[in-house]
């Protein structure tokens, strides 16, 4: 059994997805994408999930509205937004309403900030679930 854990990645922008497919491909944990915050739902009900990186516009569902659900039903899930929407209200709601655990903006720094921020978030949710007994993060280069 597989015990990589997972990230699920929601941008409504397909081209950002396939960016980030390419940027994390040799990254050690199992990669999931979405083009929506509905479709980000229904993969979180059949799928355990670690962390989750949104989008904050978005159509239909925006990035906070999938965060307080994601908050409210998946409480262990550590939330984090990837997004070029930086009014400073917003960047508040988000931490504040999200409890997210970063906010990073695009364009993202993929070596200097987005991976390493990744492999952090992945390494809380170890430190506060040891029985979920995933495999220790690493990166590439270890």
């Amino acid at each position: 059994m597989d015990k990589k854990p997972t990230v699920l990645f929601v941008d409504d922008e397909d081209q950002i997805l396939k960016s980030l497919k390419r940027g994390l491909l040799d990254e050690p944990y199992r990669k999931i994408f979405a083009l929506s915050g509905k479709e980000a739902l229904g993969i979180l009900e059949e799928k355990q999930v670690q962390v989750i990186v949104t989008d904050m516009r978005m159509p239909e569902m925006n990035g906070l509205e999938l965060l307080k659900i994601v908050k409210e039903k998946y409480p262990d899930v550590i939330r984090m937004v990837l997004s070029g929407y930086t009014q400073i209200t917003t960047l508040l709601t988000a931490i504040n309403q999200g409890e997210i655990y970063k906010y990073i903006t695009k364009p993202w720094k993929l070596e200097e900030e987005f991976k390493p921020a990744i492999h952090e978030a992945l390494e809380q949710y170890q430190a506060t679930h040891p029985q979920d007994s995933a495999e220790p993060i690493q990166s590439a280069s270890e």
